[in-house]
């Protein structure tokens, strides 16, 4: 079960870092039979979620930590937001946590205070943006025994969660925090993340709030990892809506993912029936756009419209008139 696993973590963790890191079957444990646990938490869940257990790269971690990630927002600990359980070996105790990349912070902003007061900013605005569901966590400064800069940079970016001792878990309750925590992080992705309200705005051109995170969501879906190049390879590297291609046309010739053309997501948000986990279908919710058609097509009154879109085009490509 996830949460015993989590708990021998937490209670072994000094007594194995005290061993010699390289083949630590211990940490072999961590990577690989903790994360297979937690996927199978999560497997009839309906969410599309990347799962990643570390105890350290080259070294021991101070931290250790399980991670859940949505692939539209990032599929590593170091940028983005996230659900993760964060390890205190010292106290023997599991937190969960919404929480965010540190790394991309102290990049921009300093591996210092400056960076953790950005990083404790935008935990409260997470927190704030789906305060119906941090209402059912705790709020509280989390500590995590250690004062070394990463973990630093984890209790900063906390927004909210649930503290456990490895040693008195109540799984029933454990469990329910999980899903209502994945719930949490579903509706800060579906209300825009961290990006501020207005900036969402201006991108969408829309003052209506729901307009405006469906077409932010659906940016996100498209840039989103795989999407991309999986799109443009069933779909083909040609403009479906004015046929321009990019390697007529611009004499384009390098690596299909670097092909000057959009993917564009094209169907409504999916409401996801019973059973499944991703809100949209490769490749039939998608279509490939030039970056003109795909500005057009975001102003009709149908984004999925492509015969519209075609039929509003006035113009043919230098390589297709009769010289």
């Amino acid at each position: 079960m996830l949460h015993e696993y989590l708990a021998r973590l937490a209670k072994e963790y000094v007594f194995e870092r005290a061993k010699r890191f390289a083949g630590s079957e211990f940490a072999d444990f961590i990577r690989h039979d903790l994360a297979v646990e937690a996927r199978k938490r999560t497997i009839f869940l309906p969410y599309d979620l990347e799962l990643k257990a570390s105890v350290g790269q080259s070294q021991w971690a101070s931290v250790p930590w399980l991670a859940f990630f949505d692939p539209i927002i990032t599929d590593t600990a170091t940028r983005g937001f996230y659900v993760v359980y964060l390890i205190n070996p010292q106290t023997e105790e599991i937190v969960l946590s919404l929480n965010q990349g540190t790394t991309e912070v102290y990049e921009e902003f300093g591996e210092n205070e400056r960076g953790r007061k950005i990083l404790a900013r935008r935990a409260f605005e997470m927190t704030d943006r789906v305060a119906d569901y941090a209402n059912k966590f705790d709020i509280a400064p989390i500590y995590l025994g250690t004062d070394a800069k990463l973990p630093a940079g984890y209790q900063a970016g906390h927004a909210f969660g649930r503290v456990y001792n490895a040693n008195s878990i109540d799984a029933d309750g454990f469990y329910n925090d999980l899903e209502n925590m994945l719930e949490a992080y579903r509706a800060l992705v579906d209300r825009g993340g961290r990006t501020p309200v207005e900036s969402m705005m201006e991108e969408a051109g829309s003052t209506d709030i729901e307009e405006t995170r469906k077409y932010i969501l659906s940016r996100r879906i498209e840039r989103a990892k795989n999407v991309r190049i999986k799109v443009l390879k069933a779909r083909g590297a040609i403009c479906e809506g004015c046929g321009l291609n990019p390697q007529v046309h611009y004499n384009f010739s390098g690596l299909l993912k670097n092909t000057p053309l959009d993917v564009h997501h094209a169907k409504p948000i999916r409401e996801l029936a019973e059973g499944e986990t991703r809100r949209y279908k490769l490749p039939e919710d998608f279509l490939v756009l030039c970056p003109t058609c795909h500005r057009v097509i975001h102003k009709q009154s149908d984004a999925s419209d492509l015969e519209a879109l075609k039929q509003s085009i006035r113009f043919v490509h230098a390589s297709q008139l009769d010289w």
